[in-house]
């Protein structure tokens, strides 16, 4: 009788114990904090997979075409200029994700993430093409390159989208109650 109250003392102290690791609670994420590494993430696996469609004769355009107008040499041709060129579209993408958080989290749809891809699409293809030496316009570009690469920039808009709105009012909700 006395082992189990000793026992239970015992265990009743490693529950009050803020030493232990089970009662350690990990601080949570800022929603920044989140945001950067939603823009991030989605950056760098969006525009892998846009490179992975470009191998596969998919898309005339890769990734290093971020390269083209800034970086000299032959190797921004190669698979390191590609890989170089993922990282930059993903830091590139915490401005982006950080702007559809500025503008746009408040809103639940889905569809405000596809017209915020759609939006993004028109602006490199059709607004910063001048920049981009490498780059046909969107007339001279087969319909493949074009449907490829506007579905990349849709789903891309998506992930950043629904990811940050469903975070926001999320936080939101839990603070309501």
């Amino acid at each position: 009788m006395a082992d189990k109250k000793n026992q239970n003392d015992e265990q009743k102290q490693d529950k009050d114990n803020p030493n232990l690791e089970q009662n350690k609670r990990e601080k949570p994420v800022s929603q920044l904090g989140k945001v950067i590494s939603t823009g991030f993430i989605g950056g760098v696996f969006w525009s892998f997979l846009a490179y992975l469609s470009s191998l596969l004769n998919f898309t005339e355009v890769s990734p290093n075409l971020i390269l083209q107008p800034i970086a000299l040499g032959d190797w921004k041709n190669g698979t390191l200029g590609e890989f170089i060129s993922i990282v930059l579209i993903g830091l590139l993408s915490i401005g982006v994700a950080l702007a559809y958080y500025a503008i746009l989290k408040r809103f639940k749809s889905m569809w405000i993430g596809i017209l915020y891809g759609v939006a993004l699409w028109g602006l490199v293809f059709f607004i910063l093409n001048p920049i981009f030496p490498n780059l046909k316009t969107v007339f001279e570009l087969s319909r493949a390159t074009i449907v490829t690469t506007a579905c990349l920039y849709i789903l891309y808009g998506v992930f950043v989208g629904y990811s940050i709105s469903f975070d926001h009012n999320e936080l939101n909700t839990n603070n309501e109650n």
